[in-house]
């Protein structure tokens, strides 16, 4: 666990950013979340020691991140190409119990940006379900970070989505986001107030 006075942004390649299958190290992460969520996330860890994996059943743990441009105005979202939504970027854990390093790989994967860096305390949790082709209806226990693009940075994308769009933190909700990710972008903008520029 990060020590308060330790908190800085990361960047790829910290060392607190090594994986590990160690799924104390996810549930350390949630313990700022005192309330269902938070339970709910604890509870699948306490009872699937692979909750990382996404074989496992009724859902398994994801890191997602909420992306902003450098002056902490607009947030970068995804047409999704399987779930035809505007999500942020975010996805499978994959055995990886430190999901701080699991939101920054998805985010620097499906956005192309190069030299993201990312605030090591989850801002949100989101459980929802998702019915992907090919695959049972399960559930995402998402844990949600905030992280910043470098100035000038062009998103390139990959193959998990059809479209990429800089949106301002507040038209989120004009976007077509769900209130999973308005409260998200809410919760971003209010923390770019107080945390030390990266």
């Amino acid at each position: 666990m990060i020590s308060a006075e330790d908190l800085v942004w990361l960047g790829e390649g910290h060392a607190l950013l090594a994986p590990t299958e160690d799924v104390a190290t996810a549930r350390e992460l949630l313990a700022a979340f005192d309330d269902v969520l938070g339970d709910r996330c604890r509870a699948l860890i306490d009872c699937h020691r692979d909750a990382t994996l996404r074989t496992c059943r009724p859902g398994h743990l994801t890191g997602s991140a909420l992306v902003v441009d450098s002056a902490g105005t607009n947030t970068l979202l995804l047409l999704h190409a399987k779930l035809g939504r505007w999500l942020q970027p975010g996805g499978h854990a994959d055995g990886d119990a430190n999901l701080v390093a699991v939101a920054l790989r998805e985010a620097t994967e499906e956005t192309g940006i190069d030299g993201l860096r990312i605030w090591p305390r989850p801002l949100h949790l989101d459980i929802h379900e998702v019915d992907p082709p090919r695959e049972d209806p399960h559930l995402h226990y998402d844990v949600r970070f905030l992280v910043q693009a470098p100035a000038g940075a062009q998103p390139r994308g990959n193959h998990e989505s059809r479209g990429l769009r800089w949106v301002p933190l507040g038209g989120v909700a004009d976007f077509g986001g769900d209130p999973g990710l308005v409260r998200l972008a809410q919760l971003g903008a209010a923390a770019l107030e107080t945390l030390p520029r990266p």
